[in-house]
């Protein structure tokens, strides 16, 4: 895989740690968190909340661009930018656009409702607050695009995981 690959999905289905095992696999990578960019807001960071709208929104946009810019600058100096974030329905149209390099990838991991439930109870952060995994598996599912490379991992190890990714380098090439 060369370019830019995204790795998204709903809160707890495994993207840092498949991301940073995709990235030591391949020879020259950077691993870009999106989660990084909302931290970096020291002062009037608002989360983004579902149908909220306002400040909370403009941020994620923000974060979008920042990540999507860093992939891009990665990229262009020889690197492979693996991006992982949470971006879901039609953000997921809107982040493609945001993203000069070619190729892209996008991997959308979609592990089952039950399977995000078990590694959001075994994990110490708590990403679910405003949403519950019901909702934002529904916005997956119902609402985001069927684009790129769509890897149920409910049942699999990060390795096989990664493998899958690899042997579906060319169904995740979007653009």
């Amino acid at each position: 895989m060369r370019g830019v690959v995204l790795i998204t999905g709903v809160m707890a289905a495994g993207k840092s740690t498949v991301a940073q095992a995709l990235a030591e696999r391949l020879p020259r990578a950077a691993h870009v968190r999106g989660d990084v960019f909302r931290r970096m807001i020291v002062s009037g960071r608002e989360d983004y909340e579902p149908g909220a709208g306002g400040e909370g929104e403009a941020q994620l946009r923000l974060r979008y661009r920042l990540s999507a810019a860093t992939a891009d600058a990665y990229a262009e100096a020889g690197f492979t930018a693996v991006v992982q974030d949470v971006v879901l329905g039609r953000n997921l149209t809107a982040y493609v656009q945001l993203v000069r390099t070619r190729p892209l990838h996008v991997v959308v991991l979609a592990p089952s409702p039950e399977a995000v439930e078990a590694r959001e109870t075994g994990r110490a952060k708590t990403g679910y607050g405003a949403w519950t995994v019901e909702e934002l598996d529904g916005v997956l599912r119902a609402k985001t695009p069927r684009i790129g490379l769509w890897v149920d991992s409910s049942g699999l190890t990060v390795g096989e995981t990664v493998a899958k990714i690899l042997a579906g380098t060319e169904r995740a090439r979007v653009v």
